[in-house]
């Protein structure tokens, strides 16, 4: 960063360290400027390291209180020789001239052109089935692909011992195409509508996918995302994909299917091959065949070849399919009712097919494929004028979803022995509530043209790029000096005993990559979380135990992870926060339905617990993601919750343990509103709103909470205030004291700290730092304080960090003494399980024995990486070093 007096400087680096050897797709990303520094985008350019301007587009994410930018999203278009960039404020020069991404309109169509590539959408309305999410694909003259559409298949039994039940087909209809970013660089075509039967007109399934062109590239990104509306007892999803119809030109033997297996490795084959035959068309001709180049005509060729040509099979399907995250198989047919003929096998495959031929072609790719199971990749009728290339996000193969419930509700039919079942597999059920309808996934794609068959080398790099995006990035130290996300700061190993706390962080986060592959935390519904607890007994994480088993953010590792990535810029960390994001953003979250906006407690099934709250689907956990990547689909997950306050209306978040029914008064206005992590997920819904868009109804509630807050008699330690919906304001007169350990531990205290050092609002300052100074207090201070102790205090080592930030505020040297005495207990356990770390574990019944780390729950795990983190921002340089016999420990 710049000194104050000179023009603000982002410097940028790439996720992975390294400039790619090329950026056939392009880049976007985000980046934040300091405040009050930069008033409008048309200031920024981006600029080589050493060298000149670079063409690029800019636009606002999000804005500071003054109204200067906050967060920019950016855009790089493709390139041959991507290098180190940074960007610069500098309106006196001209900004680059661009390579265009093209938008043309027409009455019935819409048009982009990226140069390589000529992309076209059917407008509702226009002539035909109204199907294709694109129309068609070009490259020039040639149609690379076309009727671009979703597919999906849908049985109404289950079919148990292996027996086969009807399927139904159904197809996309579009309802809507909007033109979202209109270049110069960067496009984004938004896409709406639902999947129909084809035999019938039910309609389900609600989409969305956004096709991202960039200027210079041949291919597209498509963010699919999909609302599962169904119902449990009745439909099965059997198949849910993306087809394309491929128009093929020359003979087949200058027709290729490539297909990425693991590890770079290329499935390479033409339907008809010449190789290995019992007479030898020819080395040219077999070398041309083998590369993917138009082989020489066929008089030049053998003619004990040529002439007998017709008599070699030609291969017109051929299917991979991921039925999990350890095993791909491929297997051929040369037409429909005859044997399938096994191809290959391997373990992961990556997830991307072509099907091309000397003219161009086409190639589809799936993002995180395996991680994503049941996957499958389909060419069919590669022999015709005609074929279809399908990437199923659901493989057909595999067995249908099942989305019912995993249990009878074993008799719990009241409050009473619901709260009783809590006490033994602490799994918060009741009647109807472990519905998934309203649950979504996301899916990330990305669609080739290709001018020709693509050579070996370059469709392994093109699996690189889909399976590791090259991603710019604002360095830690500039998201750091830039003053967002509240409390952190970028790693630091200067003593002793930093170093040893980063060490622990390190050891944690390197436990956690490790346990998602060790316990294969793979598939559809479940890649990016992971489990709550541990089993030291049977030595597996307790799947299967109540709310013992997903994690669905309890404890926020959401946070944990991108305040871990913010500090150190890790790509590994990235990736698996990444993952996260989706998942908790998609799948614990409602959105539609009786309970959309809110987010689902941790559970065996992700939907299944009862408690639907605002603390899983808050913005906390998605936003840094957002603001680094400018990505639209978590935009639309963002602007969602904007009313999430409404769900208090029809969902008491505590209805089964509240001791004063009355205060709960919907008809009345007397919404009862949590201070903790109720009011923290709406303070974090409203600013993000307010700072994303403007909008003066988010930025009012959250002002007026926030001095409500701070009027009332024991401010956050009211523990629960009566809420306005109609005015969005609290009553002030509410007089009580209570506590919850759970209060601070969803995301409040960071964006308490955000909101403290961007707005000053009377009353509220002094509330938090009122609540943070008394919760590890003495019992006889916090009687002197609010009239009696504090009860349902727990979770001390992870509450530290309030401690640390009141320690902060006021200068008090005991209270950062009382922060690191508290987290200490912390850093003792998680020692002792890094010793354990080096006995490896083998009982006979563990699947995969490795070393193993016992009891290290996620909540153990989460809550030590943030306080870790917070304290070392806050109170660091009170910490006793050790190391050396002189220093004071």
């Amino acid at each position: 960063m710049t000194t104050p007096d000179a023009r603000p400087t982002v410097p940028l680096r790439w996720l992975d360290d390294v400039a790619p050897s090329r950026l056939p797709g392009g880049v976007t990303w985000g980046s934040p400027l300091p405040r009050g520094r930069v008033a409008s985008t048309d200031a920024l350019r981006l600029s080589e390291v050493g060298g000149g301007l670079v063409a690029a587009q800019f636009w606002p994410l999000a804005t500071w209180p003054d109204g200067s930018l906050k967060w920019v999203g950016a855009a790089l278009g493709a390139t041959d020789r991507p290098g180190d960039y940074e960007i610069v404020v500098d309106d006196s020069a001209a900004p680059a001239n661009p390579i265009r991404v093209d938008v043309r309109r027409g009455a019935a169509e819409l048009t982009l052109d990226t140069g390589p590539l000529q992309i076209e959408f059917d407008l509702p309305g226009a002539p035909g089935d109204g199907a294709a999410v694109i129309r068609r694909m070009r490259r020039g003259d040639a149609v690379v692909a076309e009727h671009i559409h979703l597919v999906s298949l849908v049985q109404h039994e289950w079919a148990d011992d292996g027996e086969t039940a009807p399927r139904h087909r159904y197809r996309s209809r579009v309802r809507a195409v909007e033109v979202e970013q209109e270049g110069p660089v960067r496009a984004v075509v938004r896409v709406e509508g639902v999947h129909r039967q084809t035999a019938g007109d039910r309609e389900w399934l609600p989409f969305t996918v956004r096709v991202v062109a960039t200027a210079g590239s041949d291919r597209l990104r498509l963010v699919h995302s999909v609302v599962w509306d169904g119902r449990a007892e009745r439909d099965f999803l059997a198949g849910l994909g993306l087809r394309a119809e491929v128009p093929l030109r020359a003979p087949l033997h200058d027709r290729h299917v490539r297909v990425a297996g693991a590890d770079g490795g290329i499935f390479a084959e033409a339907v008809r091959g010449v190789t290995g035959l019992r007479r030898d068309p020819g080395h040219e001709v077999r070398a041309a065949q083998i590369a993917g180049r138009a082989t020489p005509p066929l008089d030049t060729w053998d003619p004990a070849v040529a002439d007998r040509l017709h008599l070699v099979p030609a291969w017109a399907d051929l299917t991979l399919t991921q039925l999990s995250a350890d095993g791909f198989a491929i297997r051929k047919r040369t037409a429909p009712g005859h044997a399938w003929i096994d191809a290959g096998a391997g373990t992961r495959a990556d997830g991307l097919v072509s099907l091309t031929d000397t003219g161009g072609g086409y190639g589809v790719g799936v993002r995180s494929f395996w991680q994503s199971h049941p996957g499958q990749l389909d060419v069919r009728g590669a022999t015709g004028d005609r074929a279809t290339v399908t990437a199923w996000l659901h493989s057909p193969e595999a067995p249908p979803m099942d989305m019912r419930f995993y249990h009878d509700g074993l008799g719990q039919d009241d409050y009473a022995s619901q709260l009783d079942a809590l006490e033994i597999t602490y799994e918060d059920y009741e009647p109807g509530f472990g519905d998934a309808h309203g649950v979504a996934r996301t899916h990330e794609l990305t669609l080739f043209g290709y001018g020709a068959t693509p050579a070996t080398a370059d469709l392994a790099d093109d699996v690189v790029q889909l399976q590791r995006p090259p991603l710019l990035q604002p360095t830690p130290a500039h998201l750091h000096g830039a003053g967002v996300f509240g409390d952190w700061a970028p790693v630091d190993r200067s003593t002793p005993a930093r170093a040893e706390i980063e060490d622990s962080l390190d050891f944690l986060l390197e436990h956690y990559l490790g346990q998602v592959d060790q316990r294969r935390w793979y598939g559809f519904w479940n890649y990016g979380d992971v489990m709550h607890a541990y089993d030291l007994d049977r030595h597996v994480w307790r799947y299967d135990v109540g709310g013992y088993a997903w994690d669905n953010s309890e404890l926020s590792p959401d946070l944990w992870l991108w305040y871990s990535y913010l500090r150190t810029g890790r790509a590994d960390v990235f990736r698996f926060a990444e993952a996260m994001t989706r998942h908790t953003g998609e799948v614990d979250v409602y959105h539609l339905g009786r309970w959309a906006g809110l987010g689902s407690r941790h559970n065996v099934q992700h939907w299944g617990c009862s408690a639907k709250q605002l603390r899983i689907s808050s913005p906390i956990y998605r936003r840094i993601f957002h603001y680094l990547t400018a990505d639209e689909r978590v935009g639309d997950l963002l602007r969602e919750l904007r009313h999430s306050d409404e769900r208090f209306l029809d969902t008491d978040p505590t209805r089964k343990v509240r001791p004063d029914a009355a205060t709960y008064r919907p008809d009345r206005g007397a919404l009862a509103v949590g201070l903790g992590t109720d009011w923290g997920a709406l303070a974090a819904t409203w600013l993000t709103d307010w700072e994303r868009t403007g909008d003066a109804w988010s930025r009012d509630r959250l002002l007026g909470t926030m001095a409500d807050i701070g009027a009332l008699p024991h401010g956050f330690l009211t523990g629960e205030a009566l809420y306005d919906l109609d005015t969005g304001r609290f009553d002030t007169r509410r007089d009580r004291v209570a506590v919850s350990h759970l209060s601070a531990v969803f995301g409040l205290v960071e964006v308490c700290s955000e909101l403290i050092d961007l707005v000053e609002v009377p009353g509220f300052a002094s509330a938090w730092e009122q609540y943070c100074r008394l919760y590890l207090a003495t019992a006889a201070e916090q009687e002197a304080a609010v009239g009696r102790p504090l009860t349902g205090i727990h979770l001390e080592q992870a509450h530290s960090r309030l401690a640390a930030h009141a320690a902060a505020r006021t200068g008090d040297a005991s209270l950062a003494a009382l922060a690191w005495q508290a987290f200490e207990g912390m850093g003792e356990w998680l020692l002792h399980r890094r010793d354990l770390r080096r006995t490896r574990v083998l009982p006979p019944h563990v699947l995969n024995p490795v070393d193993e780390v016992p009891s290290i729950s996620t909540n153990d795990a989460a809550q030590y990486g943030l306080a870790a983190i917070q304290n070392l921002a806050l109170i660091g340089h009170l910490l006793p070093r050790g190391g050396d016999e002189d220093e004071p420990v």
